[in-house]
């Protein structure tokens, strides 16, 4: 008798915990918080966020025809500013701390998913022209999200974090009124700026080093790679989209940084390399604006030595929207010539000493 107890307990409890598996395997597949598998469900609220986690989920299910990509510098975009400026339906998409082989990978996936997807803007990161192709600063990818087998799903549909922080916490919003995040809002920061903010995360070299006349033969086979097989690959394969790149405009700390560090020619040298590859193509637009030095040198537009605030991403779309700042065939000499004067002879040691001198 107790032994029939035993089994009829031990079966109740073991179709109670399937019981529950599938309720939960069922939260997650409706509610879908990283859109694995579907579209947002109308009349619930999306927290966006873990760009890593949900941007391949938008890439596949939203509607949209126009995409914002790149690194933290693109985070503070107004998707709502975009699509009013360009004409277009955009989502926005950004990587943290992203290489370049990164937001490729993205962004092909990306066309390759939404054939109505025309228009790209894309930040090229100054600081990433100079690296490996294949350069990374996160290795911990969901893979699990990436591909469509679902015999991996159970990393997802099964995830403590995600029932909690995705799920429930969807729900929670949904019951509260709270409306879904934005792509005005979604990964956007706002911090204190200014150079004594700055000077938290920026240490000057006490003597500066010589300053080296260009780039190495191995250092302009490197950049080449790097853009051929991250940037052009995907411009090539999408001949029909346009692609809207722009050099994100670091703040004169940086180029402070690249004159102590004596790198300042090879950076402009990668830049000119770059700027010469990429207007090889027709469905690119190229634009910079490191010319507007009144920008680059108020040090209250910036948080520390390149992230701008975000009333600097407003006015990269405005201008851009008017075709101001770009970098064409015609103009282009006229461009590097302003840079290499501009940049190589400031005085970045007065700039310096004033900055100090009116904290």
């Amino acid at each position: 008798m107790r032994e029939q107890n035993a089994k009829k307990w031990f079966r109740l409890f073991f179709i109670l915990q399937l019981g529950v598996l599938f309720l939960i395997i069922l939260l997650v597949v409706v509610i879908d918080p990283y859109f694995h598998y579907h579209k947002p469900v109308e009349g619930i609220s999306y927290r966006l966020y873990e760009e890593r986690y949900i941007n391949d989920g938008i890439s596949r299910h939203f509607d949209y025809n126009a995409m914002i990509t790149g690194t933290s510098m693109t985070q503070n975009f107004k998707a709502s500013e975009f699509d009013e400026l360009f004409g277009v339906n955009s989502v926005k998409e950004p990587f943290s701390g992203a290489g370049f082989e990164e937001l490729a990978d993205n962004l092909d996936r990306a066309l390759s998913y939404n054939e109505e997807c025309k228009t790209v803007l894309m930040c090229i990161d100054y600081n990433g022209l100079n690296r490996e192709h294949d350069w990374k600063q996160y290795d911990d990818y969901p893979e699990y999200l990436y591909d469509n087998n679902l015999f991996n799903d159970t990393s997802y549909v099964l995830n403590k974090s995600i029932l909690y922080r995705g799920c429930l916490s969807n729900l929670f919003m949904t019951l509260s009124g709270e409306g879904s995040t934005t792509f005005d809002e979604y990964a956007a920061w706002g911090s204190a700026y200014g150079f004594e903010q700055i000077m938290q995360t920026y240490t000057r070299k006490e003597e500066k080093v010589s300053m080296a006349e260009g780039l190495t033969e191995e250092e302009k086979v490197r950049i080449q790679k790097n853009i051929e097989d991250n940037i052009l690959s995907v411009v090539e394969k999408y001949p029909d989209t346009t692609f809207y790149f722009f050099y994100a405009p670091y703040s004169i700390l940086y180029w402070d940084s690249l004159y102590m560090d004596g790198t300042m020619k090879e950076q402009l040298q990668a830049e000119e390399m770059v700027t010469d590859m990429l207007l090889a193509y027709d469905n690119v637009r190229l634009f910079s604006f490191f010319e507007n030095t009144e920008l680059i040198c108020n040090l209250d537009n910036y948080r520390d030595k390149e992230h701008y605030i975000s009333e600097i991403n407003s006015y990269i779309l405005e201008q851009m929207s008017q075709g101001n700042y770009e970098i064409t065939e015609e103009n282009k000499e006229t461009h590097m010539d302003f840079m290499r004067e501009f940049y190589l002879s400031f005085d970045y040691e007065t700039f310096f000493a004033k900055q100090i001198e009116n904290q």
